[in-house]
């Protein structure tokens, strides 16, 4: 039975060959039809079908017989993965079993996208971009030149949308959780994003092809052929061992040990099978000169982050030296990417608005934790990753309890992310918080969490929630010699040893004249353990070579003298930890795009969008039923006072059937739509409005029409309440929408 429940469903989906190979592994027997998309690296787009993704018409234990063996698969390779890190095993066999166990969980999860549901199934993204930029919501930058990969303008639909959604981002946290909001400048100074880790760790490989000049991530390319490679039945199995190794070891390799691959396989290019050059390093932030000099070396910043934590000081100054508080900035950012793909998902320039909650590492409750508490949402942890597990509900409540995430504040901001995402019209079934695995999450974060939608590409981290304890702070203390850091009153006072490292002015400016202030800058800088490593090493060599802001100084016992000395303080400097929500408002549009995309029923030709009125780019229309003369001064009238309740409103007295031009209203998401008609123009005057998803109408005194209008936007009531309000109306002439 479980063999025949999986020959349909391959049969009938577009799944992938790993999916496939997988299943081969687990001994069933099946025939399959691949289909014709185009090739790693292709230009060619692909044609999609009408149906993005095949609605899978199985009982829910009928699809668990499906993926019962994929999900012990994968909880084999977990528990495979925690025993080799509890017994210390060796570096090479802990990552081939992570990356194999990345393998299998990957094939659970496309396995599971493909089993979608009907609503889902019918998803036609062809027709929503059509729509899109059709009426001008985005569209590529420099179209008449071309258009650039990774870059779009939004016109006036996304513009005005993309407004009101950072309006109500501003409304939901800032104001409502009393933040200070920054506007810091983009241009960075290399030295922030030296220590931050930026410079550092936002580079890849990628070659070139030598006649179009196209670049391509070597690790991408190695990936794709090797892959291809493993799939040949006529590669030997020796040769298949070998590539195993190297896939495993990939993320280690440099330019070097790349470049040794690409030779040994012979790898051209994927589109033009023109040879490629020797792999080269890519930083993929933008690299700029500040000033005419060119002296200044800087950077298009990668995140907003950098301009909170750089101004903690001023802001904790700001807050009366208080924890916890919070900043806040929504700006652009930029990444250069190599391959820019999947329309929005993923550009070279981007607006975030992020969140650095500075907390006491030792106090991370959260006072209004209560009100979400009880707040159900889906959790997809570290540990049903690896266990093979689907994602579960749970409160939030629960979840701390269980120690799934790791405390109150960051499970609080949890919630608030998913309340915000929710009223904006994201759709909840469609969404989900997936916990970082161990290997995914940076070396200082204590948990991190991304709240994912499920688009047409797959489940998309749109919010990233993450607690990434002291590092920012405790970084930049060490380039500047600043102290970022917050004072904790004591219960009791107490006495502390001091140790304490005095830079020695005379033999410091003797030797390293203008450059001596910032050699002892770094040295006052100095922590306990730093200062006593200094000492060892001067009392046995007599000098150290220390690196300061990308010079190397040589220091000497005669320039430093370390005192040691007792003191009773009544507070304790802690550096701060810190939660951080960080939105992609891009990645979040897109999923608005998608998870509020309708047809009418019975009428494929009309599309719509179903936003909240909240973030709707327009709120309502003014629609005269004809182009008769008398009906021009109400809808004058009418639209000077939408304007004074601050209502956007657009005016629509073009020709065409008036349900052409509901229509018209529809595709860029009106939600409300006021027709004059004749009655309009008798006593007493009234007008009739519109709801756009219902596609009701009622009849109401026009004088009273632009302050419903503005309770309907502003969630201060609702449809339901307003049709039993005012008499419904149904006149056929007015009503039919052709």
């Amino acid at each position: 039975m479980r063999s025949l429940l999986i020959t349909r469903f391959l049969r009938s989906s577009r799944i992938n060959l790993s999916v496939l190979r997988i299943f081969r592994v687990l001994n069933f027997n099946f025939n399959y039809q691949y289909s014709t998309a185009p090739k790693w690296g292709s230009k060619r787009r692909a044609i999609l079908p009408k149906k993005q993704q095949i609605e899978f018409n199985m009982s829910d234990s009928g699809m668990e017989e499906v993926l019962a063996p994929l999900r012990k698969a994968v909880k084999q390779q977990g528990d495979l993965v925690r025993q080799l890190k509890a017994t210390n095993a060796n570096e090479f066999d802990l990552k081939k079993a992570v990356m194999e166990l990345k393998a299998k969980k990957k094939v659970l999860e496309d396995t599971e996208m493909q089993m979608t549901p009907a609503h889902e199934a019918a998803f036609d993204r062809i027709k929503m971009e059509d729509l899109l930029k059709r009426r001008f919501f985005y569209d590529h930058s420099f179209a008449i030149y071309g258009g650039i990969a990774g870059q779009y303008d939004f016109g006036p639909m996304g513009c005005a949308m993309k407004a009101n959604l950072l309006s109500l981002w501003r409304k939901h946290f800032i104001l409502e959780e009393q933040m200070l909001e920054v506007d810091c400048t983009m241009l960075t100074p290399e030295p922030v994003l030296v220590a931050s880790g930026h410079v550092e760790r936002f580079s890849d490989y990628m070659v070139k092809d030598v006649k179009t000049g196209e670049c391509f991530r070597v690790d991408h390319l190695i990936k794709a052929h090797l892959e291809k490679l493993m799939e040949d039945k006529k590669t030997p199995a020796e040769e298949k061992a070998q590539i195993e190794v190297i896939l495993i070891q990939l993320d280690g390799f440099d330019e070097h040990d790349m470049l040794k691959v690409l030779r040994k396989y012979d790898m051209k290019s994927p589109v033009t099978q023109n040879e490629v050059t020797d792999p080269i390093e890519f930083n993929l932030m933008f690299q700029t000169q500040i000033g005419p000099t060119g002296n200044v070396r800087g950077f298009l910043r990668p995140e907003t982050a950098q301009g909170i934590f750089v101004n903690f000081k001023r802001l904790l100054e700001f807050n009366h030296g208080k924890l916890p508080f919070a900043g806040a900035q929504i700006g652009n950012a930029f990444r250069n990417e190599i391959s820019p793909r999947s329309g929005l998902i993923r550009v070279r320039e981007f607006t975030m608005a992020e969140i650095e909650h500075f907390v006491d590492p030792q106090k991370k409750d959260h006072p209004k934790f209560g009100n979400v508490a009880d707040m159900v949402v889906t959790l997809y942890s570290a540990c049903n990753q690896m266990d093979g597990k689907s994602a579960e509900q749970k409160t939030l409540g629960e979840a701390v309890r269980e120690k799934i995430i790791d405390n109150e504040t960051l499970a609080y901001f949890m919630g608030r992310i998913y309340l915000f995402v929710v009223k904006v019209g994201c759709d909840m079934a469609r969404v989900r918080f997936r916990q970082h695995m161990g290997n995914e999450m940076a070396h200082y974060a204590c948990d991190c969490w991304d709240l994912e939608c499920k688009t047409s590409y797959g489940w998309v981290e749109c919010v990233g929630c993450a607690d990434r304890s002291c590092y920012d702070l405790s970084q930049h203390t060490k380039a500047t010699g600043i102290k970022l850091v917050a004072e904790k009153k004591l219960p009791a006072p107490k006495t502390i040893d001091v140790i304490e490292c005095q830079p020695m002015k005379g033999p410091i400016g003797k030797a390293f004249k203008k450059e001596a202030k910032q050699l002892a800058d770094h040295l006052s800088a100095f922590g306990p353990s730093e200062i006593e490593n200094l000492e060892k090493t001067l009392d046995g060599h007599s000098e150290i070579t220390l690196s300061v802001g990308g010079k190397d100084f040589v220091v000497t016992k005669d320039m430093v003298q370390i005192k040691r000395h007792q003191k009773t303080v009544h507070v304790e400097e802690i550096i701060p930890s810190v939660i951080e929500p960080s939105f992609g408002i891009g990645r979040v549009q897109y999923a608005l795009f998608e998870h509020n995309f309708r047809v009418r029923e019975g009428d494929e030709q009309r599309s719509y969008f179903t936003f909240p009125s909240c973030i709707a780019p327009i709120k309502c229309s003014v629609l005269p039923l004809s182009s008769n003369k008398d009906f021009e001064p109400f809808v004058k009238q009418l639209s000077e006072e939408l304007t004074k309740w601050d209502i956007t409103h657009r005016v629509d007295d073009s020709s065409g059937s008036i349900g052409r031009r509901y229509a018209r209203t529809d595709e860029i998401s009106i939600p409300f739509g006021i027709t004059i008609d004749f009655d309009s123009i008798k006593e007493p005057h009234t007008a009739t409005l519109r709801e756009r998803d219902s596609m009701r109408q009622i009849r109401a005194p026009l004088q009273g029409l632009p302050k419903i209008v503005s309770e309907l936007a502003n969630d201060k009531t609702t449809w339901d309440i307003i049709e039993s309000q005012y008499p419904q109306f149904t006149q056929q002439q007015a009503t039919h929408e052709d």
